[in-house]
């Protein structure tokens, strides 16, 4: 079978045929994949960024984590059939640390994720723990599911910020974690969000057709003044969904006096601020990774309530076999989310 496989720890990936995977094992499911979507991760893994170097040990591997599948057949000691639609939780806890033990799968530091630790979603089929699978409601079409990951690290997100009805909000990058953190932030009643990106107008045109008034390109001469016009005191949360180092002062400089920035994109670079205005100012900096198990039944109420609206984010479906034109579509950032289907 075709899959998308990281072989070696430089810059690349490559399409190879290898054997399908063995019958599944004791808690175990094997998945026909139905649609995989293209993660800023898998970008960072297949440019070897320097924040994934520690996944060298696992290499070979295939890539993709945010996908949703079938079940083809179902190991011993699973109550999932064959059958059964599902969407797939990454991180799969290593069941034996402090953390496992204590009932918190979510803080094992020995968890390995399904398409960066271990084979994952760009492939027609996988093995995965039947315990990482969330069965789908009948109504909730795939390629909708698939978005179902990275709007579970939106929600983190939103819980670690302290969320609540009536806060004004601006997001950092506007790619598909900045758009389900805007979607999200709306249907938990926020006042006010902005967005902000540089050098991202198909992605903020599309917020904007999805009624978010404030979106502000960096690149357009007066829009910096703009969005600090907009900020007024400042904001009471911030997310840094962008990746880009520049972007945490920026987000400090426009928070209100006690206010939160939520970092949540990946960094290649270190980030550096000024600290005595934090402190004088009384701002917090949190960090927010992963997607954790409680968040997932929420996140497909929201995408059953709503696919027409989510299904927005996906701007484009191609074969696994384009995957070289998916990567270079989400390189010049003029997409949203992408999805890949298996042959």
């Amino acid at each position: 079978m075709l899959a998308l496989r990281k072989l070696a720890p430089q810059p690349g990936v490559a399409l190879v045929d290898v054997a399908p995977p063995p019958p599944p094992g004791a808690g175990e499911v094997q998945l026909a994949v139905a649609a995989t979507g293209i993660c800023g991760s898998d970008l960072h893994i297949v440019h070897w960024s320097s924040a994934y170097h520690h996944l060298r040990p696992c290499l070979p591997l295939t890539l993709g984590h945010e996908f949703s599948a079938r079940i083809r057949a179902a190991g011993p000691g699973t109550a999932l059939q064959a059958g059964q639609r599902v969407v797939v939780r990454p991180a799969v806890a290593c069941g034996v640390c402090e953390s496992c033990r204590a009932g918190d799968p979510d803080g094992c530091r020995s968890r390995k994720g399904i398409g960066v630790m271990r084979d994952g979603g760009f492939a027609p089929v996988v093995n995965v723990p039947a315990v990482n699978c969330h069965v789908l409601p009948d109504m909730l079409d795939d390629r909708v599911a698939a978005l179902a990951e990275p709007l579970a690290i939106c929600a983190n997100a939103l819980a670690t910020a302290g969320m609540a009805p009536g806060m004004r909000v601006l997001i950092l990058g506007p790619g598909t974690i900045g758009q389900g953190l805007a979607l999200l932030a709306r249907r938990a009643g926020a006042a006010a969000i902005a967005v902000a990106g540089h050098d991202d107008g198909p992605r903020l045109r599309l917020l904007q057709e999805l009624g978010f008034a404030h979106c502000f390109d960096l690149a357009d001469e007066g829009a910096a003044s703009r969005l600090g016009t907009l900020a007024g005191d400042g904001f009471d949360v911030v997310f840094e969904a962008s990746g880009a180092d520049v972007a945490v002062q920026q987000g400090l400089d426009l928070l209100r006096s006690a206010g939160i920035l939520v970092a949540v994109g990946i960094h290649g670079r270190p980030a550096s601020f000024d600290a005595t205005r934090l402190v004088r100012r009384r701002l917090q900096i949190r960090g927010t990774f992963s997607a954790p198990e409680r968040f997932w039944p929420g996140v497909l109420e929201a995408l059953t309530d709503a696919p027409d609206m989510f299904g927005r984010l996906i701007s484009h479906v191609l074969p696994l076999r384009d995957v070289a034109a998916a990567i270079a579509l989400a390189e010049r950032r003029i997409a949203s989310k992408i999805l890949l289907i298996p042959a």
